[in-house]
């Protein structure tokens, strides 16, 4: 396993930075990076590691999670027979969503949020985004369900939003019966 990296509280303003679209060729510092991002996602999903490394399970990480304010992120989306599809998406942009929202019924979480936070955050069901992969061809993705919530979530953090944001303060539960939960 690589160095841990440091990932921000959500405390730290450097969160509340908008990120900076990506020049390519992508540096060997930002590819390099991205492997670790991506390893450390897996291994925060795998049990015997996480708890070795007192790793907290996550599923996504932006940039700005480590305070690079650069427009990108990983997914590692574990699969039913214990595989991962590793996501490396660069300036991403939404092309299209449904109209149907969903929310997580066990709540979001993120790695910058050391806490449970009760609340739904209003997500589209399916949505499909235009990116650049790591060598910088245009690619499109189109997430649906559980990974839909993630890519909405990561993109966010690219605008300076966590998902505490989106959480109505006086009703955490406002217009819970006009989504779907998963």
């Amino acid at each position: 396993m690589t160095n841990l990296i440091k990932i921000l509280d959500e405390k730290d303003k450097r969160l509340r930075k908008i990120s900076s679209d990506i020049v390519f060729p992508l540096s060997n510092e930002d590819k390099n990076l991205i492997n670790e991002m991506l390893e450390h996602l897996v291994n925060s999903q795998i049990e015997e590691i996480a708890k070795e490394y007192n790793l907290r399970p996550g599923m996504g990480l932006a940039a700005i999670q480590l305070g690079i304010a650069k427009k990108y992120f990983v997914i590692a989306h574990e699969q039913e027979d214990k595989s991962f599809n590793r996501y490396t998406i660069i300036n991403p942009k939404i092309i299209s969503h449904s109209e149907e929202l969903i929310y997580a019924g066990g709540g979001e979480g993120c790695l910058s949020v050391n806490r449970d936070v009760e609340g739904i955050i209003p997500r589209y069901a399916r949505i499909t985004i235009e990116y650049r992969d790591i060598n910088g061809n245009t690619q499109q993705l189109r997430a649906r369900e559980e990974l839909a919530i993630a890519v909405q979530h990561e993109l966010d953090h690219l605008n300076g939003i966590l998902f505490i944001d989106k959480i109505d303060k006086d009703n955490p539960f406002k217009d819970e019966e006009k989504m779907r939960m998963i």
